[in-house]
């Protein structure tokens, strides 16, 4: 198989470049020089925002599949997408779930309504239309025959430029009284980027196209499980103390963004983050590996480099202000774990 992948030297696009690699495929990337690429891959080099910035594509050279992970304007895919319809014979566009519209269902499914007003010819304008205009771009050139949309989740593990599960790794590493959100077996839906790399490969091979929800079954892990699990291999001395969501809440915190990965159950954002259906997905192969390994060797790749994980600039930083933490731990008191 050969493949091109746009990107493809940072978190979702290396994962599927080295997905690709450890089945013997030929793969090429396409990106702007910033970061290295995977060792065993062709290098071309463009800039999709700039003029002419694909020229690098236009050429002859033909694949069996495109995967593009662009999260910003909609006409950037429009453009590669248009370029290359003749010369790949699929386009796997890595998309979100954010592309459903608001206020989802629980346990909503692929045939949920969408987010209104988006555009393959768009600029860019907020995540849930940009995605949804790729998405747009990828079927319009391709049909909805030879394109992949694949609805991701929260994505975890090695080499992750968004900062959720590293910031939660090195707080915990830190030691002392730790603000853990409750409550603890708050169930959980998300998707190692290596589970999501394998199946994107193994939906190439098996010529899958149309919308798929990418991301474990929910429950798959709990948030006592994940921060149980990051305790466990930072070996510190660290005391979770799972907090009412109310207290937390009251106290200012924002969900997801100042506490990582954690919304407060029974919210819209719950629903929409920790509770779709999958079985679409898991019908097509998906497997995915337990929390404990996602946190182990997420924490190995964060000591390989220094403990500081590399930040995308268009994501905001994540993570909780220590003195906050500190005057919520104060209020609470906290119910100290007891885990063995």
């Amino acid at each position: 198989m050969r493949l091109l992948v746009l990107g493809g030297t940072e978190f979702v696009g290396r994962a599927v470049v080295e997905a690709a690699l450890g089945r013997g495929w030929d793969v090429t990337v396409f990106h702007r020089g910033r970061h290295a690429p995977v060792a065993g891959v062709r290098s071309l080099h463009g800039d999709r925002t700039a003029p002419d910035g694909l020229a690098a594509l236009d050429g002859t050279d033909t694949w069996d599949a495109v995967v593009d992970t662009w999260s910003a304007a909609p006409r950037a895919v429009r453009d590669a997408a248009r370029l290359l319809r003749g010369r790949a014979q699929r386009y796997v566009y890595v998309s979100s779930r954010s592309v459903y519209a608001w206020a989802p269902a629980t346990g909503l499914t692929e045939d949920a309504p969408l987010v209104e007003g988006a555009s393959a010819d768009a600029e860019q304008s907020d995540y849930a239309r940009d995605k949804r205009g790729g998405e747009l771009a990828a079927t319009e050139a391709f049909g909805a025959d030879r394109s992949l949309l694949v609805r991701a989740g929260l994505i975890l593990g090695p080499y992750e430029n968004i900062g959720r599960l590293p910031w939660w790794l090195n707080r915990i590493a830190r030691g002392g009284p730790v603000l853990a959100p409750g409550p603890r077996d708050l169930p959980l839906q998300y998707i190692d980027v290596r589970d999501l790399a394998d199946w994107v490969v193994g939906a190439v091979e098996r010529e899958l196209s149309g919308p798929y929800n990418l991301v474990s079954p929910s429950g798959h892990a709990t948030m006592g499980g994940l921060l149980e699990a990051c305790a466990k291999v930072t070996g510190a001395d660290a005391e979770l103390r799972w907090t009412d969501p109310e207290i937390v809440l009251g106290a200012g915190i924002e969900p997801w963004t100042q506490l990582p990965v954690w919304v407060p159950p029974g919210s819209d954002l719950h629903a929409a983050l920790h509770s779709g259906d999958v079985t679409k997905a898991l019908d097509t192969g998906l497997s995915c590996r337990p929390v404990t390994e996602t946190v182990v060797d997420t924490w190995s790749w964060l000591r390989e480099i220094g403990g500081t994980a590399p930040q995308r600039p268009d994501r905001p930083a994540v993570g909780l202000d220590p003195a906050l933490e500190a005057k919520v731990l104060g209020l609470a008191g906290g119910v100290p774990d007891t885990t063995p």
